[in-house]
């Protein structure tokens, strides 16, 4: 079974930088949109960012516009989350999703996650 493998994670401190990389188990896995989701504990899995598989659409939620860019390389195979000016309420498990349809905000849209990777923002 095809998963999504995201790497990148780690700690920085508030105003610091991230960037997560998210790519397909299988080099042959076709998939339409792509997103980001992140948990912190005790919370529930709130959307973050998608891209479709062109990379001519993104979105974002408000949390985090204008600090997180999502993107995607020239072959459409690595999906990006560059992640600026951290905030401590940026700490959670982020997972990478897909769907091959259009893009949406509900994690139940999306078939195809990764086992996750660990931002942690300290103060």
């Amino acid at each position: 079974q095809v998963q999504m493998v995201e790497s990148g994670g780690g700690s920085v401190q508030a105003g610091g930088s991230l960037r997560l990389s998210c790519i397909p188990s299988s080099p042959t896995f076709t998939r339409y949109a792509t997103a980001w989701f992140r948990q912190a504990p005790g919370k529930e899995r709130e959307f973050v960012a998608a891209i479709t598989w062109s990379g001519q659409t993104t979105a974002y939620s408000d949390a985090v516009k204008e600090r997180f860019t999502i993107s995607t390389d020239d072959a459409k195979y690595t999906v990006n989350l560059q992640m600026d000016n951290l905030e401590p309420e940026g700490t959670a498990v982020y997972y990478c999703a897909a769907r091959k349809a259009g893009w949406g905000r509900k994690a139940s849209d999306y078939e195809t996650w990764g086992q996750g990777a660990q931002v942690t923002v300290s103060s």
